[in-house]
């Protein structure tokens, strides 16, 4: 339990950070999901369009810190790699 002022704001700081943070992580993973259904329903515009929108929020995760910077790059490229194949094979 914190016992300081010091302490018990550093307390409130970091609650508040965790619960924005567990709502950029869920919002990403949300983004990252329309991008595969679309996939998995063969639908290369609409995969294309979830796409594009999805890669500047995955980018922006990795200046907030909620996600690493490799960890990002290999989830563009999967992505990236799935909506080329698809628009490949259409």
């Amino acid at each position: 339990m914190a016992n300081s002022p010091q302490a018990r704001k550093r307390a409130r700081q970091s609650e508040k950070r965790r619960s924005q943070n567990a709502s950029h992580r869920s919002m990403v993973r949300t983004y990252i999901k329309k991008v595969l259904g679309a996939v998995e329903a063969k639908d290369a515009p609409t995969a294309g369009a979830a796409l594009v929108t999805a890669l500047p929020i995955i980018d922006k995760m990795v200046t907030k810190g909620i996600m690493h910077k490799n960890q990002a790059a290999r989830h563009k490229s999967r992505l990236t790699k799935k909506v080329k194949a698809l628009a490949q094979a259409s």
